[in-house]
């Protein structure tokens, strides 16, 4: 009785949403006409609509839940080029209407839909694994039959789980010219297990709206039971179900593909973390571009969700006007990676990712520092899908008295104040050296801004984990922050804090565990 109710109140829901964007778009119904191909039936419907909802056969026999947005005035007698929206993890078909409307009046057909498993999509969850980039493959191919589409001229792009699968489709169907992956991942493994550190928080919101507005597979729910449950006996078999799940074991394919590739993420992705974006960016060999922005996850992108203007959504319409449309436009002659500060709300450019670390200081602190693990000193990530957001918009990231910490459970170092600003951009480095007294354990490096006053802003964080390792003996750890763009002030210091406990992350410290680290080193990447 419990699932039948989930099943109702899901269907409840979803058509309630429906009902309302149909009384907004007010469609009229299809009505065959003798002679007429569907196309040219779907292009007469849609240029008195606006919107069409309809059914669109998946991989396996499913059926998915589709909407289709064309042209104003289009009858069939040409074509125009397709773009392709799957929508994000737990999110229904209409998710992208807006930016869908704003791509039909600048001549695209678009054709967004649920992905499998959610809503009231059939199929179970798949978690972006091949029945996925099947079922993108078949709503090209009804799109090609039933609306005025352009086989040569096919893009896909998407937040969230839609770039997922947008990516890994450019990978197995060569229709697909351009793609724009936003707030996606390239590699599922590094995302949510980097440094063999469980990120908990990220695992249980994918999972709670897995199970809140779909119906997960068996192998999910096993996936998810083993991961947040650390059955370390069970780490190939995850990892392994992630890297199928990754664009990056499928790049040779996407390179082969030649697919012109749009990536945007955001600095503190709570899900998704850039790291793994910058280096899937620079392995790309044809068409590419990589935008990066204050915010957490699909946050840069929200706004242009509901209509407003987005930087983000701009760049897409000007990547497919460009690769779709051949727009002489300019996208491809500027600087492709675009970096915009958490600080003062200015982009930086640069032709490539190198360049953006190409000039580091090293700062080396002295003196070794032993605390005791499994406490919570106070320092943290933030919270998951909070965090960073107020970091966007209020710029308050999650902050913390240095001189306040514990030094019992939090291990700290200070430069001295800086005579001018030092603008951080790109992955900052940690190098110490590690002795424990047990055979585990976990570390979360945190590096902040810190004012006159004692006050720590985050700049950035990374969690560490090690296990199998001898107690007593020294072992060198190697260690990247996250991605970010950060200008500290002139006056500030920088403060590099090492703990054990961490809201964000699964820990792996056993009880009465002390841990040592030798005069630790980093290597920051500032912009000249």
């Amino acid at each position: 009785m419990r699932r039948r109710s989930r099943q109702v109140l899901r269907s409840a829901a979803a058509g309630a949403a429906t009902a309302a964007l149909l009384a907004v778009a007010t469609p009229a119904p299809a009505h065959a006409v003798a002679g007429t191909t569907p196309a040219a039936a779907t292009a007469r419907q849609q240029a008195a609509t606006g919107v069409r909802f309809t059914d669109i056969p998946g991989s396996g026999g499913i059926t998915l839940k589709g909407n289709v947005v064309a042209p104003a005035g289009a009858d069939g007698s040409r074509r125009y080029p397709l773009v392709v929206l799957p929508a994000s993890w737990s999110m229904p078909q209409f998710e992208y209407l807006a930016q869908a409307k704003k791509l039909a009046d600048s001549g695209y057909v678009v054709v967004s839909y649920t992905a499998r498993g959610f809503w009231l999509s059939g199929g179970k969850i798949e978690t972006a694994g091949p029945p996925d980039v099947a079922d993108a493959s078949k709503v090209i191919d009804w799109a090609l039959a039933h609306t005025p589409a352009d086989p040569e001229h096919i893009g896909m792009a998407g937040v969230s789980y839609g770039a997922g699968i947008s990516l890994l489709t450019a990978g197995h169907d060569r229709r697909v010219k351009a793609v724009a992956a936003l707030s996606g991942w390239a590699d599922l493994v590094e995302s949510i297990y980097g440094e063999q550190t469980q990120h908990a928080q990220a695992a249980a919101v994918l999972g709670g709206l897995g199970a809140a507005t779909g119906r997960p597979s068996d192998e999910l729910q096993s996936i998810l039971k083993s991961f947040l449950g650390s059955d370390l006996g069970k780490i190939p078999e995850m990892t392994a179900w992630g890297a199928k799940r990754s664009p990056l074991t499928h790049l040779d394919d996407i390179n082969a593909g030649g697919a012109a590739v749009l990536l945007g993420n955001a600095w503190g992705d709570s899900i998704f973390p850039p790291n793994q974006y910058a280096k899937f960016y620079e392995r790309l060999t044809g068409p590419k571009r990589l935008e990066l922005r204050p915010g957490d996850h699909a946050t840069a992108e929200a706004t242009g969700l509901l209509g407003l203007p987005n930087d983000t959504w701009t760049s897409t319409r000007r990547w497919f006007d460009h690769y779709l449309r051949g727009a002489d436009n300019g996208i491809d002659r500027e600087p492709p990676v675009q970096l915009k500060s958490r600080s003062d709300g200015g982009y930086d450019t640069y032709r490539s990712w190198a360049d953006v670390e190409r000039t580091r200081r090293t700062v080396a602190f002295d003196g070794t520092r032993t605390i005791r693990a499994g406490i919570d000193s106070g320092a943290d990530g933030g919270v998951a899908l909070l965090s960073s957001t107020l970091d966007q918009f209020f710029k308050l990231p999650p902050m913390v008295s240095v001189p306040l910490l514990p030094r019992v459970f939090a291990a700290v170092w200070q430069t001295g104040p800086y005579a001018e600003a030092q603008h951080i951009r790109g992955n900052v480095k940690l190098h110490t050296a590690l002795t424990g007294d047990k055979e585990s354990g976990t570390v979360v490096a945190y590096l902040y801004d810190v004012g006159p006053l004692g006050v720590g802003k985050l700049v950035s964080h990374a969690p560490y984990t090690f296990h199998g390792r001898t107690p007593g003996k020294a072992f060198g750890v190697d260690l990247e922050l996250f991605s970010t763009a950060y200008d500290v002030p002139a006056g500030h210091r920088l403060a590099l804090v090492l703990d054990t406990v961490d809201p964000l992350y699964i820990a792996h410290n056993p009880a009465g565990a002390r841990l040592t680290f030798g005069p630790p080193e980093l290597s920051v990447p500032v912009k000249s």
